[in-house]
This record gives C-alpha cells, sequence and structure tokens, in this order.
C-alpha cells in the first residue's frame, strides 16, 4: 500500500522525500489518502497558528507522563484492554449521539478497561486534541493521541493536551519517519504503539531499533473492511523469539468475548476496541461483560 502526499505542503507537513507524489488535481486513491491529504492541509494550517518552538515549551512543561506499555503489559487480567473514545468514523458514521468524552472514558475506567485511546482527528472522526485534554483531566488513566501522525508537531501538540503515547501508521510513514518519530515520542518519555497491518509493514516495523509495542489493524485502511484472521495471520508468521520481543495489541473488529479470546490464542497481549463499547447504552458494563473471562 502506498500513500501519496500532495508537494505543495512540503514546508510545512514534515517532508515529501521518501513518498510518492499525487499529481496536481489527481483525486486520492482511497479514504486513507484523502485523511493525509487533508491532515497535510492541516499541518500547515497549525504550523501558521503557534510557532513550533512554542508548542514544544508546551509539551517539556507539561505534567508527567503515565506509563502506558507498562499498564498493558502488567494488566491483572490479560488480554490488556485499550478503550477508545470514538464519537465517529468514515465507515460507521456517528457512533454515538450523545457524545460526552468525559463521561465514555470515565465509564471505562471503572468498567476496568487498562489504557484509552482518544480518537483527536476532527474531519473524519470528529474528535478533537480538546477531548484528549479534558480526559486527561478526569481520568488516571495512561492515554494515547489516536492521530494520523505524519509531522513532529503533532506530537508535541498531543503531548502538551496529555497523551501519553502516540499511534504511528506504517502504511502512511516511510521507515525514517517511523524511527524518528518514535525517538522523538521516546523523548518525551511517551510510549509509541506502531500500527501495521500487512505482512510487508510488519516487516518493515521488525527492523526499526527501539520497538517495543506492535498494534496489528484488523481493519484494512483502504477499504475499511474488518477481518480478525488479520491477526491470526500475522503472528503464524512470527518466530517465538520475534514473538517474545514486543507486545503485541490487535485492534479493530472485537465485539464479545469470543472475539477477545481468539486474538489472545493468536498471541495478542492487548485489545484495543471502540465501536463495541462506544454504542453500548450501559457503557461500563459493556466494558466488564467483554473483559471478565468466562468460568
Amino acid at each position: 500500500m502506498q500513500v501519496r502526499r500532495q508537494s505543495e505542503f512540503a514546508e510545512f507537513a514534515n517532508s515529501t522525500k521518501g513518498y510518492a507524489i499525487a499529481n496536481p488535481n489527481e483525486p486520492p486513491q482511497n479514504i486513507l489518502e484523502k485523511i493525509i491529504w487533508h491532515k497535510q492541509r492541516e499541518v500547515a494550517q497549525m504550523y501558521a497558528n503557534l510557532p513550533l518552538a512554542t508548542v514544544q515549551a508546551m509539551a517539556i512543561a507539561a505534567p508527567a507522563t503515565r506509563d502506558f506499555y507498562g499498564s498493558l503489559q502488567n494488566a491483572p487480567n490479560p488480554p490488556a484492554l485499550i478503550a477508545e473514545v470514538k464519537k465517529a468514523s468514515p465507515s460507521k458514521g456517528i457512533l454515538r449521539e450523545e457524545f460526552d468524552p468525559v463521561a465514555i472514558a470515565q465509564a471505562y475506567a471503572r468498567g476496568g478497561a487498562n489504557c484509552l485511546s482518544i480518537l483527536t482527528d476532527a474531519q473524519f472522526f470528529q474528535g478533537s486534541f480538546a477531548n484528549l485534554q479534558l480526559v486527561r483531566q478526569a481520568v488516571d488513566l495512561p492515554l494515547l493521541c489516536k492521530e494520523f501522525i505524519i509531522d513532529p508537531y503533532q506530537i508535541y501538540w498531543g503531548r502538551s493536551h496529555g497523551a501519553d503515547a502516540v499511534l504511528l501508521i506504517a502504511a502512511i510513514l516511510t521507515d525514517t519517519d517511523l524511527s524518528e518519530f518514535q525517538a522523538l515520542i521516546h523523548q518525551l518519555n511517551m510510549t509509541a504503539l506502531i500500527e501495521v497491518h500487512t505482512q510487508q509493514e510488519l516487516s518493515r516495523v521488525l527492523q526499526i531499533a527501539d520497538v517495543r509495542l506492535i498494534g496489528i489493524n484488523n481493519r484494512n485502511l483502504e477499504n475499511f473492511g474488518v477481518d480478525l484472521a488479520q491477526t491470526q495471520n500475522l503472528m503464524m508468521s512470527l518466530s517465538p523469539d520475534i514473538h517474545q520481543q514486543y507486545l503485541w495489541v490487535s485492534e479493530s473488529g472485537i465485539y464479545n468475548r469470543q472475539d477477545l479470546d481468539f486474538v489472545q490464542q493468536c498471541g495478542a497481549s492487548a485489545v484495543l476496541v471502540g465501536e463495541s463499547l462506544i454504542k453500548q447504552p450501559n457503557i461500563e458494563l459493556a466494558v466488564q461483560r467483554l473483559t471478565i473471562a468466562r468460568p
């Protein structure tokens, strides 16, 4: 999978070096490319609104991070649960009409979630960095900034709003950017969750130094179809030594305890669940039902 960039935003959105460039006036090839092109415009506006040096200072001055990786690794009832605060998605539209990010996050925490994922993309998921900040002020669980990261500015911005971890998507980043962004995340005492979907992406990520946490997205980001077998297929490709070197997160398509048991048997130590929980009338109870093992 190749996600192209638009050259006119190279000055702001990190760099176009190493990325395929779309021809002027050419439409995006898929929804992920559409998102990334919009994200380039968004990042350019962020630079225009507030200098990078100011945002860096805000990030450095932010309160200490919570241990996202440790919370997953030491979960008392594995697999650990990263519960997602998400209002909408491009494929499903609005997931919860009465959307209160703080109330949802608190219900997740009461239900027994180990960490939270906060959607910050506004255009396609109706999220915001303001939601991230509000949740940070309301709950003690470690927080993942769930964003389409293409530039260091976004990493600093996430940290300044309370993020303890940041998502990096292999499909949209070169190996150089993956490595450099992860290094920056670590410098800020955060955790990097690097997400893959294909065998090729997994092979790339396994070559990057200092990776600890890998997410397998069961959702195809080109067409948004979901198949839990993606976790099974990629985990089966690993040698026992490679498997044990990393903590593995299965993402998307987990709706019940049977699904959770399946990805755990495949080798996942944690799961990221959003849609199936956010749509429930009683979120706290839904978390408990998902995470409490059958007798």
